[in-house]
Protein backbone atom coordinates (compact mmCIF):
# COMPACT_ATOMS: atom_id res chain seq x y z
CA UNK A 1 0.00 0.00 0.00
CA UNK A 2 3.02 2.32 0.88
CA UNK A 3 4.38 1.39 -2.55
CA UNK A 4 1.79 2.44 -4.28
CA UNK A 5 1.05 5.40 -2.65
CA UNK A 6 4.70 6.23 -3.07
CA UNK A 7 4.42 5.40 -7.27
CA UNK A 8 1.19 7.48 -7.25
CA UNK A 9 3.16 10.88 -5.74
CA UNK A 10 6.08 10.05 -8.02
CA UNK A 11 3.95 9.91 -11.13
CA UNK A 12 1.82 13.12 -10.50
CA UNK A 13 4.99 15.05 -9.42
CA UNK A 14 6.34 14.26 -12.81
CA UNK A 15 3.22 15.25 -14.41
CA UNK A 16 3.00 18.67 -13.21
CA UNK A 17 6.43 19.34 -13.50
CA UNK A 18 5.18 18.71 -17.71
CA UNK A 19 2.43 20.74 -17.34
CA UNK A 20 3.97 23.72 -15.44
CA UNK A 21 6.72 23.79 -18.28
CA UNK A 22 4.25 23.75 -21.27
CA UNK A 23 2.27 26.57 -19.63
CA UNK A 24 5.53 28.33 -19.11
CA UNK A 25 6.84 28.25 -22.58
CA UNK A 26 3.50 29.41 -24.04
CA UNK A 27 3.05 32.52 -22.13
CA UNK A 28 6.90 33.69 -22.73
CA UNK A 29 6.41 33.19 -26.55
CA UNK A 30 3.23 35.07 -27.02
CA UNK A 31 4.42 37.59 -24.87
CA UNK A 32 7.86 38.04 -26.92
CA UNK A 33 5.85 38.23 -30.04
CA UNK A 34 2.88 40.79 -28.74
CA UNK A 35 4.82 43.12 -26.55
CA UNK A 36 8.62 43.00 -29.19
CA UNK A 37 9.78 46.59 -29.01
CA UNK A 38 9.24 48.28 -32.27
CA UNK A 39 12.43 48.95 -34.20
CA UNK A 40 11.10 51.76 -36.18
CA UNK A 41 12.28 50.49 -39.59
CA UNK A 42 9.01 48.67 -40.60
CA UNK A 43 7.03 50.67 -43.28
CA UNK A 44 3.88 48.76 -43.03
CA UNK A 45 0.63 50.32 -42.43
CA UNK A 46 -1.04 50.02 -38.79
CA UNK A 47 -2.90 46.73 -38.87
CA UNK A 48 -6.63 46.18 -37.86
CA UNK A 49 -7.20 44.76 -33.94
CA UNK A 50 -10.34 43.26 -35.06
CA UNK A 51 -10.30 40.61 -38.06
CA UNK A 52 -13.30 41.86 -39.75
CA UNK A 53 -13.62 45.81 -39.53
CA UNK A 54 -17.67 47.04 -40.12
CA UNK A 55 -17.77 50.66 -41.57
CA UNK A 56 -21.34 52.28 -42.00
CA UNK A 57 -22.41 56.03 -43.39
CA UNK A 58 -24.54 58.15 -41.53
CA UNK A 59 -27.21 59.72 -43.93
CA UNK A 60 -25.26 62.99 -44.34
CA UNK A 61 -22.37 61.41 -46.39
CA UNK A 62 -23.00 62.08 -50.46
CA UNK A 63 -23.40 59.07 -52.61
CA UNK A 64 -20.43 60.00 -54.59
CA UNK A 65 -18.29 59.85 -51.31
CA UNK A 66 -18.79 56.33 -51.03
CA UNK A 67 -17.20 55.55 -55.07
CA UNK A 68 -13.78 57.29 -53.47
CA UNK A 69 -13.04 55.36 -50.74
CA UNK A 70 -10.34 52.84 -50.19
CA UNK A 71 -11.70 50.16 -47.88
CA UNK A 72 -8.32 48.82 -45.62
CA UNK A 73 -7.73 44.95 -45.87
CA UNK A 74 -10.38 42.87 -43.26
CA UNK A 75 -12.74 46.25 -43.50
CA UNK A 76 -16.25 45.90 -45.07
CA UNK A 77 -19.58 47.87 -45.04
CA UNK A 78 -21.97 47.48 -43.06
CA UNK A 79 -25.73 47.46 -44.37
CA UNK A 80 -26.75 48.59 -40.63
CA UNK A 81 -25.75 51.87 -39.46
CA UNK A 82 -26.52 50.91 -36.04
CA UNK A 83 -23.85 48.33 -35.56
CA UNK A 84 -21.31 49.13 -37.52
CA UNK A 85 -18.18 49.14 -35.42
CA UNK A 86 -17.06 52.91 -37.24
CA UNK A 87 -19.69 55.26 -38.44
CA UNK A 88 -18.22 57.79 -41.41
CA UNK A 89 -20.05 61.17 -39.79
CA UNK A 90 -20.38 65.29 -40.15
CA UNK A 91 -17.71 66.08 -38.00
CA UNK A 92 -18.44 68.45 -34.92
CA UNK A 93 -16.25 71.44 -34.15
CA UNK A 94 -13.05 70.13 -32.78
CA UNK A 95 -13.24 66.76 -34.26
CA UNK A 96 -10.85 65.80 -36.10
CA UNK A 97 -11.69 65.66 -40.21
CA UNK A 98 -11.22 62.29 -42.23
CA UNK A 99 -12.34 63.94 -45.26
CA UNK A 100 -13.34 67.54 -46.66
CA UNK A 101 -16.40 67.64 -49.04
CA UNK A 102 -16.91 70.96 -51.09
CA UNK A 103 -20.51 71.88 -51.87
CA UNK A 104 -21.15 74.66 -54.22
CA UNK A 105 -23.78 77.36 -53.98
CA UNK A 106 -25.41 77.09 -57.72
CA UNK A 107 -28.07 79.03 -60.27
CA UNK A 108 -29.51 78.80 -63.35
CA UNK A 109 -26.46 79.77 -65.46
CA UNK A 110 -28.99 82.86 -66.89
CA UNK A 111 -28.03 84.27 -63.49
CA UNK A 112 -27.01 87.80 -62.72
CA UNK A 113 -26.39 87.42 -58.98
CA UNK A 114 -22.39 86.35 -58.66
CA UNK A 115 -21.87 86.92 -54.99
CA UNK A 116 -23.41 86.42 -51.57
CA UNK A 117 -22.53 86.59 -47.64
CA UNK A 118 -22.41 83.06 -45.42
CA UNK A 119 -24.71 85.06 -43.04
CA UNK A 120 -27.29 85.95 -45.54
CA UNK A 121 -27.38 82.09 -47.26
CA UNK A 122 -27.61 80.90 -43.41
CA UNK A 123 -30.15 83.57 -42.29
CA UNK A 124 -32.56 82.08 -45.70
CA UNK A 125 -31.60 78.41 -45.03
CA UNK A 126 -33.23 78.91 -41.10
CA UNK A 127 -35.89 81.42 -42.65
CA UNK A 128 -34.51 83.91 -40.28
CA UNK A 129 -33.68 86.31 -42.83
CA UNK A 130 -35.42 89.85 -42.87
CA UNK A 131 -33.74 90.80 -46.38
CA UNK A 132 -34.74 89.92 -49.69
CA UNK A 133 -32.48 86.88 -51.08
CA UNK A 134 -31.86 86.27 -54.57
CA UNK A 135 -33.28 83.07 -54.44
CA UNK A 136 -36.55 81.67 -53.58
CA UNK A 137 -36.16 78.16 -53.05
CA UNK A 138 -32.82 76.38 -52.49
CA UNK A 139 -33.19 72.69 -53.69
CA UNK A 140 -30.74 69.99 -52.47
CA UNK A 141 -30.32 66.36 -52.65
CA UNK A 142 -31.06 64.41 -49.44
CA UNK A 143 -27.53 63.91 -48.39
CA UNK A 144 -26.67 67.47 -48.52
CA UNK A 145 -29.60 68.33 -46.89
CA UNK A 146 -28.51 66.40 -43.83
CA UNK A 147 -24.85 67.41 -43.61
CA UNK A 148 -25.80 70.86 -44.13
CA UNK A 149 -28.80 70.86 -41.06
CA UNK A 150 -25.78 69.26 -39.17
CA UNK A 151 -23.82 72.35 -39.26
CA UNK A 152 -26.14 74.69 -39.47
CA UNK A 153 -29.36 73.74 -38.40
CA UNK A 154 -32.66 72.42 -39.49
CA UNK A 155 -33.82 73.97 -42.49
CA UNK A 156 -36.87 76.14 -43.31
CA UNK A 157 -39.75 75.79 -46.14
CA UNK A 158 -37.49 77.70 -48.72
CA UNK A 159 -35.32 74.07 -48.69
CA UNK A 160 -36.47 71.52 -50.98
CA UNK A 161 -35.14 68.10 -51.42
CA UNK A 162 -35.03 66.55 -54.68
CA UNK A 163 -33.09 63.64 -56.32
CA UNK A 164 -29.72 64.38 -57.54
CA UNK A 165 -30.51 63.71 -60.85
CA UNK A 166 -33.65 66.39 -60.84
CA UNK A 167 -32.23 69.23 -59.67
CA UNK A 168 -30.97 70.98 -62.49
CA UNK A 169 -33.96 70.54 -64.52
CA UNK A 170 -36.33 71.93 -61.45
CA UNK A 171 -34.14 74.96 -61.21
CA UNK A 172 -34.53 75.87 -64.40
CA UNK A 173 -38.10 75.72 -64.89
CA UNK A 174 -39.04 78.04 -62.33
CA UNK A 175 -37.28 81.06 -61.37
CA UNK A 176 -36.01 81.68 -58.65
CA UNK A 177 -34.38 78.18 -58.07
CA UNK A 178 -31.09 77.75 -56.72
CA UNK A 179 -29.65 74.57 -55.38
CA UNK A 180 -26.76 73.37 -53.43
CA UNK A 181 -24.82 70.34 -54.61
CA UNK A 182 -21.66 68.36 -54.17
CA UNK A 183 -18.76 69.90 -56.35
CA UNK A 184 -18.66 66.69 -58.16
CA UNK A 185 -21.64 67.28 -59.77
CA UNK A 186 -20.99 70.64 -61.41
CA UNK A 187 -21.96 71.30 -65.03
CA UNK A 188 -22.30 74.27 -67.46
CA UNK A 189 -25.35 74.87 -67.07
CA UNK A 190 -24.94 76.19 -63.75
CA UNK A 191 -23.80 78.76 -62.75
CA UNK A 192 -21.35 78.74 -59.41
CA UNK A 193 -22.06 81.90 -56.27
CA UNK A 194 -19.29 83.00 -54.67
CA UNK A 195 -20.34 82.73 -50.63
CA UNK A 196 -17.87 85.58 -49.01
CA UNK A 197 -15.43 85.95 -51.85
CA UNK A 198 -14.83 82.41 -52.62
CA UNK A 199 -15.45 79.87 -55.20
CA UNK A 200 -14.71 76.63 -55.72
CA UNK A 201 -13.83 76.78 -59.74
CA UNK A 202 -11.47 79.37 -58.84
CA UNK A 203 -7.99 78.68 -58.99
CA UNK A 204 -7.61 80.72 -55.09
CA UNK A 205 -10.15 79.00 -53.41
CA UNK A 206 -9.59 78.61 -50.07
CA UNK A 207 -11.32 75.26 -48.30
CA UNK A 208 -10.77 76.39 -44.82
CA UNK A 209 -12.51 79.79 -45.36
CA UNK A 210 -15.53 78.68 -47.24
CA UNK A 211 -18.98 77.61 -45.30
CA UNK A 212 -19.42 75.23 -47.87
CA UNK A 213 -16.95 72.93 -46.83
CA UNK A 214 -18.07 69.92 -44.34
CA UNK A 215 -15.86 67.80 -42.68
CA UNK A 216 -16.71 63.94 -42.04
CA UNK A 217 -15.00 61.95 -39.11
CA UNK A 218 -14.69 58.00 -38.09
CA UNK A 219 -16.97 57.92 -34.95
CA UNK A 220 -16.32 54.57 -33.03
CA UNK A 221 -18.90 52.60 -31.67
CA UNK A 222 -18.99 52.35 -27.54
CA UNK A 223 -17.73 48.87 -27.67
CA UNK A 224 -14.06 50.24 -29.11
CA UNK A 225 -11.92 51.05 -26.95
CA UNK A 226 -10.37 54.58 -27.52
CA UNK A 227 -7.28 53.17 -27.97
CA UNK A 228 -8.37 50.77 -30.80
CA UNK A 229 -10.47 53.47 -32.06
CA UNK A 230 -7.32 55.51 -32.88
CA UNK A 231 -5.46 52.66 -34.51
CA UNK A 232 -8.67 51.78 -37.39
CA UNK A 233 -8.84 55.89 -37.71
CA UNK A 234 -4.87 56.00 -38.66
CA UNK A 235 -5.48 52.80 -41.20
CA UNK A 236 -8.32 54.01 -42.60
CA UNK A 237 -6.33 57.49 -43.33
CA UNK A 238 -3.45 55.95 -44.62
CA UNK A 239 -5.65 53.88 -47.12
CA UNK A 240 -7.83 57.25 -48.00
CA UNK A 241 -5.21 60.22 -47.79
CA UNK A 242 -6.26 63.38 -48.81
CA UNK A 243 -9.97 62.54 -48.96
CA UNK A 244 -11.62 65.03 -51.14
CA UNK A 245 -14.07 65.92 -53.88
CA UNK A 246 -12.21 68.90 -55.11
CA UNK A 247 -8.64 68.17 -55.98
CA UNK A 248 -6.64 71.55 -57.11
CA UNK A 249 -3.95 68.95 -59.01
CA UNK A 250 -7.29 67.77 -61.16
CA UNK A 251 -8.18 71.76 -62.43
CA UNK A 252 -7.57 73.42 -65.24
CA UNK A 253 -8.55 76.90 -66.25
CA UNK A 254 -9.11 77.63 -70.14
CA UNK A 255 -9.58 81.47 -70.64
CA UNK A 256 -10.75 82.38 -74.29
CA UNK A 257 -10.72 85.77 -75.82
CA UNK A 258 -11.95 87.40 -78.90
CA UNK A 259 -10.47 89.42 -81.52
CA UNK A 260 -7.56 90.43 -80.99
CA UNK A 261 -6.00 92.94 -83.93
CA UNK A 262 -2.84 95.43 -82.91
CA UNK A 263 -3.01 97.82 -85.48
CA UNK A 264 -4.22 101.50 -85.83
CA UNK A 265 -5.79 103.27 -83.17
CA UNK A 266 -4.51 100.39 -81.13
CA UNK A 267 -0.59 100.09 -81.81
CA UNK A 268 -0.71 104.22 -81.73
CA UNK A 269 -1.20 103.83 -78.07
CA UNK A 270 0.98 101.47 -77.56
CA UNK A 271 4.16 103.34 -78.81
CA UNK A 272 2.65 106.26 -77.43
CA UNK A 273 2.31 104.85 -73.18
CA UNK A 274 3.78 101.26 -73.47
CA UNK A 275 3.97 98.07 -75.04
CA UNK A 276 1.28 96.90 -72.54
CA UNK A 277 -0.64 99.83 -71.87
CA UNK A 278 -3.96 97.69 -73.77
CA UNK A 279 -4.06 95.15 -70.84
CA UNK A 280 -2.51 96.95 -67.71
CA UNK A 281 -6.28 97.09 -66.00
CA UNK A 282 -6.69 92.87 -66.89
CA UNK A 283 -3.04 91.64 -66.95
CA UNK A 284 -3.52 89.60 -63.81
CA UNK A 285 -6.91 88.09 -64.78
CA UNK A 286 -5.46 86.87 -68.12
CA UNK A 287 -2.20 85.58 -66.55
CA UNK A 288 -4.30 83.17 -63.85
CA UNK A 289 -5.43 81.01 -66.60
CA UNK A 290 -3.48 78.04 -67.15
CA UNK A 291 -3.67 77.92 -70.49
CA UNK A 292 -4.64 81.78 -72.32
CA UNK A 293 -6.18 81.61 -76.07
CA UNK A 294 -5.48 84.75 -77.83
CA UNK A 295 -6.97 85.04 -81.51
CA UNK A 296 -4.33 87.19 -83.15
CA UNK A 297 -5.52 88.00 -86.29
CA UNK A 298 -2.49 90.18 -87.66
CA UNK A 299 0.94 89.14 -88.86
CA UNK A 300 3.96 90.47 -87.59
CA UNK A 301 6.21 92.04 -90.36
CA UNK A 302 9.66 93.24 -90.16
CA UNK A 303 9.36 96.59 -92.25
CA UNK A 304 5.65 97.29 -90.83
CA UNK A 305 5.32 100.84 -90.67
CA UNK A 306 4.44 102.90 -87.83
CA UNK A 307 0.39 103.11 -86.94
CA UNK A 308 -1.64 105.69 -88.21
CA UNK A 309 -4.99 105.80 -85.53
CA UNK A 310 -7.47 105.46 -88.69
CA UNK A 311 -6.59 104.51 -92.11
CA UNK A 312 -9.58 103.35 -94.07
CA UNK A 313 -6.85 100.63 -95.53
CA UNK A 314 -7.91 97.24 -93.90
CA UNK A 315 -4.61 95.43 -95.12
CA UNK A 316 -2.84 95.28 -91.40
CA UNK A 317 0.50 94.51 -90.17
CA UNK A 318 1.93 94.34 -86.47
CA UNK A 319 5.33 95.90 -85.48
CA UNK A 320 7.44 92.89 -84.30
CA UNK A 321 7.85 94.90 -80.91
CA UNK A 322 4.31 94.09 -80.26
CA UNK A 323 4.83 90.80 -79.35
CA UNK A 324 5.95 91.92 -75.80
CA UNK A 325 2.28 92.23 -74.88
CA UNK A 326 1.18 88.94 -76.10
CA UNK A 327 4.33 87.27 -73.89
CA UNK A 328 3.63 89.62 -70.90
CA UNK A 329 -0.42 88.44 -70.68
CA UNK A 330 0.59 84.99 -70.47
CA UNK A 331 -0.40 83.80 -74.01
CA UNK A 332 0.10 79.49 -74.11
CA UNK A 333 -2.49 79.52 -77.25
CA UNK A 334 -2.48 81.06 -80.67
CA UNK A 335 -5.52 81.10 -83.41
CA UNK A 336 -4.26 81.76 -86.86
CA UNK A 337 -7.50 81.41 -88.49
CA UNK A 338 -8.39 85.33 -89.08
CA UNK A 339 -9.74 86.96 -92.33
CA UNK A 340 -6.21 89.64 -91.73
CA UNK A 341 -3.36 87.02 -90.88
CA UNK A 342 -2.49 86.54 -94.83
CA UNK A 343 -2.70 90.76 -95.28
CA UNK A 344 1.11 91.18 -95.88
CA UNK A 345 1.79 88.15 -98.35
CA UNK A 346 3.88 84.52 -97.41
CA UNK A 347 7.05 86.77 -96.28
CA UNK A 348 5.11 88.39 -93.20
CA UNK A 349 3.50 84.75 -92.13
CA UNK A 350 6.42 82.75 -92.44
CA UNK A 351 8.39 85.82 -90.13
CA UNK A 352 4.88 85.28 -87.84
CA UNK A 353 5.42 81.85 -87.60
CA UNK A 354 8.84 82.12 -86.59
CA UNK A 355 8.00 84.63 -83.93
CA UNK A 356 5.90 81.98 -82.35
CA UNK A 357 8.30 78.94 -82.85
CA UNK A 358 11.24 80.72 -81.33
CA UNK A 359 9.21 80.82 -77.84
CA UNK A 360 7.59 77.48 -78.24
CA UNK A 361 4.02 79.15 -78.42
CA UNK A 362 2.03 76.51 -80.12
CA UNK A 363 -0.83 77.50 -82.43
CA UNK A 364 -3.87 76.45 -84.60
CA UNK A 365 -6.22 77.60 -87.07
CA UNK A 366 -3.04 78.40 -89.62
CA UNK A 367 -0.11 77.23 -90.61
CA UNK A 368 2.60 77.07 -93.07
CA UNK A 369 0.84 75.48 -95.35
CA UNK A 370 -2.54 73.06 -95.28
CA UNK A 371 -1.03 70.06 -93.28
CA UNK A 372 0.47 72.30 -90.62
CA UNK A 373 -2.66 74.57 -90.26
CA UNK A 374 -5.41 72.15 -90.20
CA UNK A 375 -3.28 69.94 -87.51
CA UNK A 376 -5.34 70.30 -83.99
CA UNK A 377 -3.55 71.71 -81.02
CA UNK A 378 -3.31 69.58 -78.39
CA UNK A 379 -1.93 70.44 -74.79
CA UNK A 380 -2.32 68.00 -71.23
CA UNK A 381 -2.60 69.76 -68.04
CA UNK A 382 -2.95 68.85 -64.47
CA UNK A 383 -3.95 65.49 -66.25
CA UNK A 384 -6.64 66.80 -68.72
CA UNK A 385 -5.65 66.68 -71.83
CA UNK A 386 -7.38 69.45 -74.05
CA UNK A 387 -7.57 70.05 -77.95
CA UNK A 388 -7.97 73.09 -79.87
CA UNK A 389 -9.65 72.98 -83.65
CA UNK A 390 -10.72 75.78 -85.93
CA UNK A 391 -10.82 77.54 -89.10
CA UNK A 392 -12.16 80.11 -91.61
CA UNK A 393 -15.49 79.72 -92.37
CA UNK A 394 -15.84 82.85 -94.69
CA UNK A 395 -16.48 82.34 -98.38
CA UNK A 396 -13.07 81.24 -100.24
CA UNK A 397 -10.44 84.36 -100.44
CA UNK A 398 -9.96 84.93 -96.85
CA UNK A 399 -7.90 82.05 -96.18
CA UNK A 400 -5.10 81.17 -98.17
CA UNK A 401 -3.41 77.83 -96.57
CA UNK A 402 -2.65 74.77 -99.60
CA UNK A 403 -0.56 72.35 -100.26
CA UNK A 404 2.64 75.06 -100.79
CA UNK A 405 1.48 78.33 -99.24
CA UNK A 406 0.76 79.38 -95.57
CA UNK A 407 -2.30 81.14 -94.12
CA UNK A 408 -5.18 80.61 -92.46
CA UNK A 409 -7.31 77.05 -92.95
CA UNK A 410 -10.54 77.35 -94.70
CA UNK A 411 -13.19 74.90 -92.70
CA UNK A 412 -13.76 71.90 -94.39
CA UNK A 413 -16.31 70.24 -92.36
CA UNK A 414 -15.94 66.70 -93.90
CA UNK A 415 -12.05 66.59 -91.96
CA UNK A 416 -13.06 68.77 -88.82
CA UNK A 417 -15.86 66.22 -87.51
CA UNK A 418 -13.68 63.47 -87.96
CA UNK A 419 -10.84 65.34 -86.11
CA UNK A 420 -13.30 66.11 -83.37
CA UNK A 421 -15.01 62.92 -83.44
CA UNK A 422 -11.45 61.06 -83.17
CA UNK A 423 -10.07 63.60 -80.17
CA UNK A 424 -13.09 62.73 -78.24
CA UNK A 425 -12.37 59.00 -78.53
CA UNK A 426 -8.79 59.83 -77.24
CA UNK A 427 -10.11 61.80 -74.15
CA UNK A 428 -9.90 65.05 -74.98
CA UNK A 429 -11.97 68.59 -74.18
CA UNK A 430 -12.32 69.54 -77.39
CA UNK A 431 -12.28 73.28 -78.06
CA UNK A 432 -13.48 74.61 -81.86
CA UNK A 433 -13.34 77.61 -82.38
CA UNK A 434 -14.22 79.73 -85.87
CA UNK A 435 -13.32 82.70 -87.58
CA UNK A 436 -17.02 83.35 -88.54
CA UNK A 437 -19.20 85.71 -90.76
CA UNK A 438 -19.06 89.50 -88.66
CA UNK A 439 -22.33 91.12 -87.45
CA UNK A 440 -23.33 93.68 -85.80
CA UNK A 441 -26.32 92.16 -83.44
CA UNK A 442 -26.70 90.01 -80.25
CA UNK A 443 -28.75 87.02 -81.66
CA UNK A 444 -27.07 83.82 -83.35
CA UNK A 445 -27.47 84.13 -87.18
CA UNK A 446 -28.79 80.86 -88.93
CA UNK A 447 -25.76 80.56 -90.74
CA UNK A 448 -23.50 80.82 -87.55
CA UNK A 449 -25.98 78.02 -85.88
CA UNK A 450 -25.82 75.91 -88.72
CA UNK A 451 -22.02 75.66 -88.45
CA UNK A 452 -21.69 75.68 -84.52
CA UNK A 453 -23.95 72.73 -84.21
CA UNK A 454 -22.55 71.02 -86.74
CA UNK A 455 -19.30 70.48 -84.73
CA UNK A 456 -20.97 70.17 -81.44
CA UNK A 457 -22.52 67.17 -82.63
CA UNK A 458 -19.13 66.17 -83.67
CA UNK A 459 -18.40 65.74 -80.05
CA UNK A 460 -16.88 69.37 -79.43
CA UNK A 461 -17.36 70.47 -75.45
CA UNK A 462 -16.89 74.10 -76.51
CA UNK A 463 -17.28 75.72 -79.76
CA UNK A 464 -16.53 79.87 -79.49
CA UNK A 465 -16.94 82.73 -82.18
CA UNK A 466 -13.27 84.54 -82.45
CA UNK A 467 -14.79 87.19 -85.19
CA UNK A 468 -17.37 89.13 -83.46
CA UNK A 469 -16.47 93.00 -82.43
CA UNK A 470 -19.29 92.43 -80.39
CA UNK A 471 -20.82 90.05 -78.23
CA UNK A 472 -23.25 87.19 -79.43
CA UNK A 473 -25.56 85.12 -77.71
CA UNK A 474 -24.92 82.12 -76.00
CA UNK A 475 -26.56 78.20 -76.01
CA UNK A 476 -26.24 75.19 -74.88
CA UNK A 477 -26.13 72.26 -77.20
CA UNK A 478 -25.80 68.52 -77.17
CA UNK A 479 -24.12 68.63 -74.30
CA UNK A 480 -21.69 71.32 -75.50
CA UNK A 481 -21.10 75.27 -74.50
CA UNK A 482 -21.59 77.28 -77.73
CA UNK A 483 -20.66 80.89 -77.78
CA UNK A 484 -21.24 82.75 -81.23
CA UNK A 485 -18.77 85.19 -80.43
CA UNK A 486 -17.26 87.34 -77.60
CA UNK A 487 -16.30 90.38 -78.66
CA UNK A 488 -13.28 92.64 -79.29
CA UNK A 489 -10.38 92.21 -76.67
CA UNK A 490 -7.72 94.20 -78.38
CA UNK A 491 -8.65 96.58 -80.98
CA UNK A 492 -9.57 99.78 -82.00
CA UNK A 493 -13.41 100.15 -82.40
CA UNK A 494 -14.05 102.44 -79.36
CA UNK A 495 -15.84 105.04 -81.70
CA UNK A 496 -17.94 102.28 -83.75
CA UNK A 497 -20.76 102.15 -81.15
CA UNK A 498 -21.38 101.37 -77.29
CA UNK A 499 -21.93 97.82 -78.67
CA UNK A 500 -18.79 97.10 -79.61
CA UNK A 501 -16.48 98.23 -76.49
CA UNK A 502 -18.12 95.16 -74.54
CA UNK A 503 -16.43 91.74 -74.74
CA UNK A 504 -16.52 88.40 -72.53
CA UNK A 505 -13.27 86.59 -71.43
CA UNK A 506 -14.73 83.10 -71.60
CA UNK A 507 -13.28 81.30 -68.21
CA UNK A 508 -13.79 77.79 -68.87
CA UNK A 509 -13.17 75.18 -65.82
CA UNK A 510 -11.79 71.48 -66.89
CA UNK A 511 -11.66 69.33 -63.77
CA UNK A 512 -10.57 65.29 -63.91
CA UNK A 513 -11.36 65.16 -67.82
CA UNK A 514 -14.57 66.84 -67.67
CA UNK A 515 -15.67 70.52 -68.43
CA UNK A 516 -17.99 71.27 -65.24
CA UNK A 517 -18.31 75.16 -65.50
CA UNK A 518 -17.63 78.33 -67.59
CA UNK A 519 -17.14 81.67 -65.84
CA UNK A 520 -18.54 84.95 -67.93
CA UNK A 521 -15.81 87.57 -67.49
CA UNK A 522 -16.82 90.83 -68.87
CA UNK A 523 -15.00 93.56 -70.14
CA UNK A 524 -15.43 97.41 -71.59
CA UNK A 525 -12.93 99.35 -73.86
CA UNK A 526 -11.87 102.74 -72.36
CA UNK A 527 -10.30 104.11 -75.65
CA UNK A 528 -8.85 102.68 -78.63
CA UNK A 529 -6.79 100.65 -76.97
CA UNK A 530 -7.11 99.77 -73.45
CA UNK A 531 -10.05 97.56 -71.68
CA UNK A 532 -11.22 97.20 -67.59
CA UNK A 533 -13.81 94.87 -66.24
CA UNK A 534 -17.34 95.94 -65.89
CA UNK A 535 -18.98 97.77 -63.75
CA UNK A 536 -22.06 95.63 -61.71
CA UNK A 537 -24.37 98.16 -63.07
CA UNK A 538 -22.68 97.25 -66.76
CA UNK A 539 -22.25 93.96 -66.52
CA UNK A 540 -25.69 93.21 -65.65
CA UNK A 541 -26.72 95.56 -68.64
CA UNK A 542 -24.80 93.79 -71.05
CA UNK A 543 -25.74 90.19 -69.16
CA UNK A 544 -29.36 90.73 -69.17
CA UNK A 545 -29.14 91.66 -73.19
CA UNK A 546 -26.93 88.70 -74.27
CA UNK A 547 -29.22 85.89 -72.18
CA UNK A 548 -32.69 87.55 -73.93
CA UNK A 549 -30.61 87.32 -77.44
CA UNK A 550 -29.78 83.67 -76.26
CA UNK A 551 -34.20 83.24 -75.77
CA UNK A 552 -33.88 82.45 -72.21
CA UNK A 553 -36.23 84.27 -69.79
CA UNK A 554 -35.37 85.33 -66.35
Amino acid sequence: MKNSTRHFLLFFSIFIVIIMGSCSTGIHDATMDEFAPDDGMSDSPPQSPFSIVTLGYSEEIPETFHSLISLPDGWKISEKFAESDLNLVAAQSGQPSTAQWIFALVAPFNTLQDEVQSSELINFWLGKSDEEFPANTILVSSSAYNSLAAQWGAPSTHIKTLASEDILSQAWLEDGNWAIIPFEELQPKWKVITVDGQNPVEKGFSPDSYPLSISYTLACSREIEQSQCSALSQQFSSDNPNLTNRDPEKMTTVLLTGVTALVRGTALLMERNSMTYPAEKIIPILQDADILHISNEIPFAEKCPFPFPRSKELVFCSRPQYMELLDVIGTDVVELSGDHFKDWGPDAMYYTLQIYNDRDLPYYGGGKDLDDARKPLTLENNGNRIAFIGCNAKPLGYSSASASTPGAVHCNFEWMTKEISRLKKEGYITIATFQHLEYYAYEAKPELKLDFHNVANAGADIVSGSQAHQPHAIEFYNNAFLHYGLGNLFFDQYYEGEAVRDAFLDRHVIYDGRHISTQLLTIKAVDLAQVRLMTTDERNQLLTTIFKASGWTK
